[in-house]
């Protein structure tokens, strides 16, 4: 039976039994901040099994995408394991129990309409004490007492080992079923859990039976697959075998299964599709969280390429054959191939860049352990290794492995955080968190929002909240006055909006007959919605009746931004490719911040024409409508919809266009917005830069924020041209000659000879518009290093600095040139050497140098020292002596040493020439008699 077949076999039996056939949940699960990765089936209906939502089914059966890292190092190395899989469950909640899903488990294995496997070839195992599931298995599957084992906790309960070591909260014991085909190890294919107890506190009596008892059951597609299939490892199932060749013929290796190049393949072949699919979901490498794993899974997989020869990019040639084995139950894989494919490629590029010298580095490490009969790596190197050359922790770990060598984690992860960098240590999965949230979710399940439609509605108040977790609780009154005390409420329905999806939450007022409370923010759980703020006046108590009212100004500040970023997507993939999706956003009144896919920065040219697209979608007046509509009618539509988002059906959609059939916009968001384009008022983009690989994020204003924008760019663009006496669109043009006027003076001051750089000079009269003027703006703020604001300061600062300059060298000029000659009419005789301690003001280190070798060449023995300020914070100092001082025992490195230390510095260098630094010019005369002392002190000995 082939995987696709097993897959749609598995769902429609279930869903012949009454369940509720449920889209895979996303691989990164947002909402849920106990786990990077989705782990399992069950992850995506916590709330369902707790009684938190309102139930639209009480039974469902999914097909998973799921990631684990748990085990990576067995990878390719087992038959089974792997990061990326798709695990198969039917889930009852509060419905059925353990009577049916044993009986339809041996249904769905043995009939021969499903799976037709022979009774003979399965066998159980249940809890300890689940007396219970063991007597269906035996009185009514009929399955002999022979081929039923009892286990002990760690094995057969979930959470393993609960009702012993905990945690406390929903538990079970499970049933797990075997297979067994001739010739072939037992294999575990499916784990049938039964939640019926809530474990609180130590043992004994510590398991209470659960009110609702339900039912999550996990069958592996891939191990299943392989059982099915006969093949004996899972890798070598239909979908999953042609990855491994195809990995096999780009590396140019014949594939094997013994061996390393066998191992290697495999969990090339596995890695590659688990980053495929998180890359497609937007998940990119990166530092931390679920990007680390990524780029960690990456970098595992290219040293495997490399250990079997590959020194250049090969994973990203692989996303291919993952999209054709895949994309029959995933058919999106196909419209990001190109993407996925580049990401990787970018990556797999880095890190090649410096693989050799990491493993270089690697093995000197291991010398050296070898050497002093060390046995662990010490977790500084491992820290400089990744910062360094970008090795993985976990892959040095892997590699000390091989050699018998255990790894200083807790030393790695103090050296990274003395770095101030994520030491990459993963979060753990748990089921859920205790305290009053989850009381008032269990007992209301949800708030009415009817936001939409209006500001403002009459409510009862359904819950009070006083206190910070974890000292959080529930009280039924509240009275306490003030900013100190931080109150949190829930409403029965509410129009404030409840923070998600980027939008930040509402602030208004909960009035009441006795009460007045200030709302502050808004924040979402599930769906309920919590009003955080202060009691103003009087006594607020649960089951009061308020008018609740949304601050307007605020929610119609924050509407113009979201729409604004709904006209800023599009623009994006117009003017940058479709690949240009959202990686996810922050909208507060008239702000915006926007993270986008893409490969490069933007360029100034494109980053006009998007903002100068959003303006002419903003002028056209077009209007803003919204329907709710089954999430296939959307898709027909032509909805944009995030990879790597999850969205319920029927969805929100929001179409920005002259009509709705010709809507230039369509997104599927819950957000709040506006009616009509023009409402967005102003738009004006502040920045656009990187924030990880491949990201990049443009911040920018609405409203009378961007108006104030404007106003202040013109104003700083026509200020710091007039000071240039150019016209507002040559600034830039000006600035960057002006910067090399202040090149020339200096090269000129420090010996270089001058260029005689004239002044930027414009004829231009014609009117500038605020484009123009923000470019020309931009660009001068950029080759100044400064923000736009800052830009007439610093021109300011510049023309100062010029004619300083300009004074410097005709005074400089009016001396004579500086030289050997000149350096020498200084010098001192002391003990037979020619010693010449002297100031070479605006003199460059390099400047410095040649006078100390020219010096050399005109007599001999000679020590010179000499110093040089810029500004009034920095001094150079470069010292040299001859051949025949060195003989002596004379070092310029040690020399200068004192010297530096005299101005607040410090330096040195090779005996005959060496060179520091200090941050005190004013202390350089003392520093001069400090060098000469020095030098008589030298030539004593």
């Amino acid at each position: 039976m082939k995987t696709n077949e097993l897959r749609e076999k598995y769902l429609e039996f279930f869903e012949s039994k009454g369940h509720t056939r449920v889209a895979s949940d996303v691989l990164v699960p947002t909402w849920d901040p106990s786990v990077l990765f989705t782990p399992a089936g069950m992850n995506q209906f916590k709330d369902h099994f707790l009684g938190k939502v309102k139930l639209d089914y009480t039974r469902a059966t999914t097909c998973q995408k799921c990631m684990r890292t748990g085990d990576i190092d067995n990878v390719g190395r087992t038959p089974r394991h792997h990061t990326f899989f798709e695990m198969l469950g039917n889930f009852s909640f509060g419905d059925y129990f353990k009577r049916d899903a044993i009986h339809w488990a041996w249904e769905f294995l043995t009939d021969k309409k499903w799976l037709g496997l022979s009774p003979d070839t399965l066998s159980v195992t249940v809890y300890k004490d689940d007396q219970e599931a063991a007597d269906i298995w035996n009185q009514e599957i009929g399955l002999p007492t022979a081929r039923i084992s009892f286990e002990e906790e760690d094995e057969n309960f979930w959470p393993a080992s609960a009702p012993s070591q905990g945690p406390d909260g929903v538990c079970g014991p499970c049933s797990e079923i075997y297979y067994t085909a001739p010739g072939r190890e037992e294999l575990e294919i499916w784990n049938l859990v039964f939640t019926q107890f809530n474990r609180v506190g130590d043992p004994p009596d510590n398991l209470r039976p659960l009110p609702s008892k339900n039912i999550d059951t996990g069958m592996g597609l891939e191990r299943t697959a392989a059982a099915l299939q006969d093949v004996e490892t899972n890798f070598h199932i239909d979908t999953l075998l042609p990855i491994v060749h195809s990995a096999a013929e780009v590396c140019g290796v014949k594939y094997q299964y013994e061996g390393e190049d066998g191992r290697r393949l495999r969990r090339i072949t596995d890695h590659v599709r688990a980053c495929t699919f998180a890359v497609h979901e937007n998940v990119y490498p990166g530092p931390n969280k679920e990007k680390y794993v990524v780029k960690r899974l990456l970098r595992r997989a290219v040293l495997d390429g490399h250990q079997l020869g590959m020194r250049e990019p090969f994973l990203c040639r692989l996303v291919p054959a993952v999209v054709d084995a895949m994309a029959s139950a995933y058919p999106e894989l196909k419209e990001t191939t190109k993407r996925v494919s580049d990401v990787i490629a970018k990556e797999e590029a880095n890190f090649f860049g410096t693989i050799d010298g990491g493993l270089s580095r690697i093995e000197s490490v291991f010398d050296e352990m070898r050497r002093d009969n060390r046995l662990k790596v010490d977790g500084g190197v491992a820290a400089d290794l990744y910062q360094t050359y970008g090795v993985p922790p976990e892959l040095f770990e892997s590699l000390a492995a091989e050699h018998n060598l255990a790894f200083d984690w807790p030393g790695y992860e103090k050296a990274m955080d003395e770095h101030g960098e994520a030491s990459g240590k993963l979060a753990h999965s748990v089921m859920d968190s205790k305290g009053p949230v989850d009381s008032l979710k269990r007992a209301l399940h949800k708030t009415e929002f009817v936001g939409y439609d209006a500001l403002e509605c009459d409510a009862t108040i359904a819950g009070i909240i006083a206190g910070k977790p974890p000292e959080d609780h529930l009280c039924d009154s509240m009275e306490e006055i003030g900013h100190e005390h931080l109150v949190r409420v829930v409403l029965d329905k509410t129009p404030f909006y409840g923070e998600s999806g980027g939008q930040v939450g509402d602030t208004g007022r909960l009035v009441g007959k006795n009460f007045e409370f200030e709302v502050i923010d808004t924040q979402k759980d599930g769906q309920l919605f919590i009003h955080a703020g202060h009691l103003r006046s009087g006594k607020i108590v649960g089951g009061d009746k308020v008018k609740a009212v949304v601050d307007p100004d605020r929610r119609a500040a924050i509407a113009r931004a979201h729409s604004a970023t709904h006209l800023l997507h599009h623009a994006l993939q117009k003017h940058l490719g479709s690949h240009a999706q959202q990686q996810g956003s922050k909208v507060d009144a008239d702000w915006l911040r926007f993270d986008f896919t893409n490969l490069s920065p933007v360029s100034a040219d494109e980053l006009s024409a998007i903002a100068t697209d959003v303006k002419q979608y903003v002028a056209s007046g077009a209007p803003v409508e919204w329907q709710t509509l089954p999430l296939a009618d959307a898709r027909k539509q032509g909805a944009m919809m995030l990879f790597g988002e999850k969205y319920p059906d029927p969805v929100r959609m929001v179409s920005m266009g002259p009509i709705a059939e010709s809507a230039f916009s369509r997104e599927l968001c819950g957000g709040t917005h506006l009616t009509n384009t023009a409402q967005v008022a102003a738009f004006e983009i502040l920045s656009e830069e990187g924030v990880s690989a491949g990201t990049r994020r443009i911040v920018a204003l609405t409203g009378k924020r961007a108006d104030d924008l404007v106003h202040d760019i013109d104003r700083a663009a026509d200020a710091a041209a007039k000071l240039l006496g150019v016209g507002p669109g040559d600034l830039a043009s000006a600035v960057s000659a002006l910067l090399e006027q202040q090149k020339s003076l200096k090269k000129a001051i420090a010996g270089g000879g001058h260029s005689g750089a004239a002044k930027y000079k414009s004829d231009s009269q014609a009117a500038t518009s605020h484009e123009q003027k923000k470019l020309s703006l931009s660009e001068a703020a950029r080759q100044l290093s400064v923000g736009l604001h800052d830009v007439p300061a610093r021109v300011e600062a510049l023309l100062a600095e010029i004619a300083s300059l300009e004074q410097q060298l005709d005074e400089r000029e009016a001396a004579g040139p500086l030289s050997a000659d000149i350096l020498l009419e200084q010098a001192e005789a002391l003990d037979g050497v020619t010693l010449v301690v002297a100031e070479t003001p605006g003199a460059t280190p390099d400047m410095m140098r040649k006078l100390i070798d020219a010096v050399r060449q005109k007599t001999q023995p000679a020590a010179v020292l000499l110093a040089s300020t810029q500004g009034d914070s920095k001094v150079t100092l470069v010292a040299g002596i001859t051949k025949d001082l060195q003989d002596r025992g004379f070092s310029a490195g040690k020399w200068i040493g004192p010297v530096a230390q005299a101005v607040g510095g410090g330096g040195g260098g090779r005996p005959d020439m060496a060179q520091a630094g200090g941050k005190q010019p004013t202390k350089l005369p003392e520093a001069m008699t400090v060098a000469k002392a020095t030098a008589a002190e030298m030539l004593e000995r």
